[in-house]
Formats: C-alpha cells, structure tokens, sequence
C-alpha cells in the first residue's frame, strides 16, 4: 500500500516478520533533555530532592524501560539485549540522558535507546515536579545506529 512495512497490503497494522534476516550486531544511541529551574537543577545535583537520588533512578528507570519496550510499543519485537547504558549529565539549566543499546538479533534497537532516554526524562520529571511543574522535556532523538540491512546511520 505505502511501502511502510508496518503495515500489510490492505492497509492494516502488522509486526514485521523478521524470521528471515541475519542474525548481526546492533547497536543504537539517543539523546534527549528535561529543562527546569536553576533552583531544581541544583536540587538534582546536590542530591537534595526529598524522593531520594534523582540521577540514580532515572539511570535505572531509563535501563528498564528499554529492556521493557515490546511491551510499551505495540509493533515492537521483544529482544534480547545485551547491554543497555544509559548517562544522565546535570548541569545549570536541566539534565541531558544519553542511551546507547545493543543486540544481537534480527532487528534494531532504535526504539529501546528512545524508550531508555524518554522513560529517564519522564522519571525525572516525576521525581522533581514538587520543586518545579513548568520542567519541558525535549529533543528526544537518535543519534546513531549499526547493523542491519541497512547498515550504519549517524544524525546530522
């Protein structure tokens, strides 16, 4: 229909049968920003927000999220990763998550290295909204990916 491979010939939503693709290495990193307060900025880096070790949680929340994408986003593949890294980096104005996924597997791991940074930022925001309810998520985005078919790609 559209040359989307999610969906099939009349125009219904599918899984994309991968049973046929090689086995390779891959590997996808995201990236993505929560914006706050000085003052709540502070309060992350200091370690001082009642919930506890904002930076910690959401590194941790972050590395769920990834492993737990299949069940977030309905067309996804369940796969086995084998590493999922996840940096949170304060600094005056907000916090930056950096994600970077692999696998060995039939697919990619784009989708996970997304969920891995936005699940970060949403924990975050969570965590923080007491000191500060005006916090904006953005830039969420892929930076790079490997393997596959259809080989390596970098961000502009």
């Amino acid at each position: 229909m559209s040359g989307l491979t999610h969906l099939d010939e009349s125009g219904a939503a599918r899984m994309v049968d991968v049973a046929g693709k090689a086995i390779t290495r891959r590997e996808a990193t995201a990236t993505g920003r929560i914006t706050m307060s000085p003052q709540a900025a502070a309060a992350i880096r200091e370690g001082a927000v009642k919930k506890g070790d904002v930076l910690a949680v959401a590194r941790v929340a972050g590395i769920m999220g990834a492993k737990r994408t299949s069940d977030l986003i309905p067309l996804c593949h369940p796969l086995p990763l084998t590493s999922v890294t996840l940096d949170v980096v304060p600094d005056d104005t907000g916090v930056t998550a950096n994600a970077t996924v692999s696998t060995d597997g039939k697919t990619g791991v784009e989708m996970e290295a997304l969920t891995a940074v936005s699940v970060a930022l949403l924990t975050i925001y969570d965590m923080a909204k007491a000191l500060d309810r005006g916090m904006e998520i953005g830039g969420v985005r892929l930076l790079a990916k490997s393997g596959g078919r259809s080989g390596d790609w970098t961000a502009d």
